[in-house]
């Protein structure tokens, strides 16, 4: 009995082996072919497999001629149900992937994608869920090129109506100069110096920004008080303030440690300080203060500019930004806060600003020193 057992076994799988020899060399032929043709390849597999093992375990059992055509019969039922299975998954999957395909087709067209409404089975589902993630991450990033783009084409305009301006002034007084038509060329000489340096201040900005953006910003990073930095941005601004009538404020700063480069963080304040006066009207107070507020510092500066329009907020530290009411020379070449942005930001840092009654704050946040 067991010697039977045996040999109907080895017989079987002697078929079953060859059925599946010949299955895998006909899926290496068809591996570029439909999927369809793929499963049914299986299908048949399956069926000839089983047919293969009993037609053996028949021939070497010495069956009887009706034992065996019932077993054909049987088999031969199993493979027609198997094709057709095979065959409807076999299409259905060519569908789905045919809809995923126009679909993403679209993607590399216009850079939308619209996954399809149903997937045949679970990898092109998941499939469909990472494109329609990237597509999205796309136009992100897309939305994210137009707007530098755009702050691009703005600073470009905006410096070339800077620099244009005070050229044109130097061209005039250096002719005047040349014709001797100057009653006092001191006068003259002052007025140019003040533009070549008011334009050498731009010029330093630009390349500061390009540093910044260009990722090569290096920084020299020293335990110091935010007390002492504070007080000496203040000390720096406070000839710009009595000039324009300002009141400087540096109540509420605390002695909280930092890490930070010392010159680019002096830097930082200046550029928001000189923005807060010169937008303050007169007889108004530039507040600032230093806070601990968990793990970082928080540094703010209070104007007195009246608030910033809601729709312009996201855009101030962009590259170029000056405001609707900030198009003219005294406002600079919106540089300022785009490098505040970039500093504060290779020291780990983030930079923030919200309206508050009557103006606006900025706020500096920098890891704290351990």
């Amino acid at each position: 009995m067991l010697h039977d057992t045996l040999l109907i076994a080895l017989y079987a799988a002697i078929g079953a082996v060859a059925a599946g020899l010949l299955g895998t060399a006909a899926l290496r032929l068809l591996r570029h072919r439909s999927v369809t043709l793929s499963l049914a390849v299986v299908a048949a597999v399956t069926v000839a497999a089983m047919l293969a093992g009993t037609m053996l375990v028949a021939w070497a059992m010495f069956l009887s001629e009706h034992d065996l055509w019932v077993v054909t019969m049987v088999c031969s039922m199993a493979a027609v149900v198997s094709l057709a299975v095979a065959l409807v998954l076999g299409r259905s999957v060519v569908k789905g992937s045919r809809a995923l395909a126009q679909a993403t087709r679209a993607l590399g067209d216009d850079g939308s994608f619209t996954p399809p409404a149903a997937a045949p089975t679970a990898e092109l589902a998941a499939l469909s869920r990472e494109l329609a993630t990237t597509s999205a991450k796309l136009a992100a990033s897309r939305e994210r090129e137009q707007a530098l783009e755009a702050s691009r084409r703005e600073l470009v305009a905006w410096i070339s109506h800077d620099l244009r301006t005070p050229l044109a002034g130097l061209q005039a007084m250096t002719e005047a100069l040349e014709d001797g038509m100057v009653a006092d060329p001191r006068v003259y000489h002052a007025r140019i110096r003040t533009e070549v340096e008011r334009m050498s201040d731009m010029v330093g900005d630009l390349f500061e920004l390009s540093r910044i953006q260009a990722g090569v910003l290096a920084l020299n990073t020293a335990r110091i008080s935010v007390y002492d930095l504070v007080g000496d941005a203040i000390a720096g601004a406070d000839a710009l303030a009595r000039e324009h009538g300002v009141r400087l404020v540096g109540a509420g700063v605390e002695p909280v440690p930092i890490e930070v480069d010392g010159r680019e963080m002096s830097r930082v304040l200046a550029n928001l300080l000189v923005n807060a006066i010169r937008r303050t009207p007169a007889d108004g107070t530039v507040a600032v203060s230093a806070r601990r507020q968990a793990d970082s510092v928080v540094v703010s500066v209070t104007d007195g500019c009246g608030g910033i329009l809601p729709e312009d907020l996201p855009r101030v530290f962009d590259t170029g930004w000056r405001g609707t009411h900030a198009r003219t020379p005294p406002a600079g070449a919106g540089l300022g806060l785009a490098i505040v942005r970039g500093i504060v930001e290779a020291h780990k840092g983030r930079a923030a600003v919200c309206n508050v009654p009557g103006g606006c704050r900025f706020e500096v946040h920098l890891p704290a020193a351990a």
